[in-house]
């Protein structure tokens, strides 16, 4: 890539086949996923709400109240697919909740607000 600010390479790919109907390679959807993750994170900083996109990724993140010890409070868990299309804006966070695609537990797992990420063209996957 030429540049620290150029779109992530694994992401574009994702994004293109899900665009086109078709099931993304695996070694795209896990670098997309966890290039995604870290944004994420990076974005939205805390360790209130755990983010978890097995079998790829967990990341800590919303500001608010620390967890430190066992089953953290506020739990986000869902796929792959699910979480670039969140996260891309190609779903949103409502819809997916009603179609049973996340489970969000805690009064804090709410990331309608976080999503989808914008600028999503200064992410890097290197």
């Amino acid at each position: 890539m030429s540049s620290p600010y150029s779109k992530s390479a694994a992401v574009a790919a994702v994004i293109a086949a899900l665009d086109d109907g078709r099931t993304p390679q695996a070694d795209a959807l896990r670098a997309a996923v966890r290039a995604l993750l870290t944004e994420f994170a990076r974005r939205v900083p805390g360790r209130t709400v755990e983010v978890r996109v097995p079998p790829y990724g967990a990341v800590q993140c919303v500001a608010g109240p620390r967890h430190t010890r066992g089953n953290p409070p506020n739990v986000v868990q869902l796929d792959p697919v699910t979480w670039v299309e969140l996260v891309t804006g190609r779903l949103s966070w409502a819809d997916a909740l009603a179609a049973g695609r996340v489970s969000a537990s805690g009064n804090r797992a709410d990331l309608s607000a976080y999503l989808p990420l914008p600028e999503l063209d200064r992410i890097d996957d290197r």
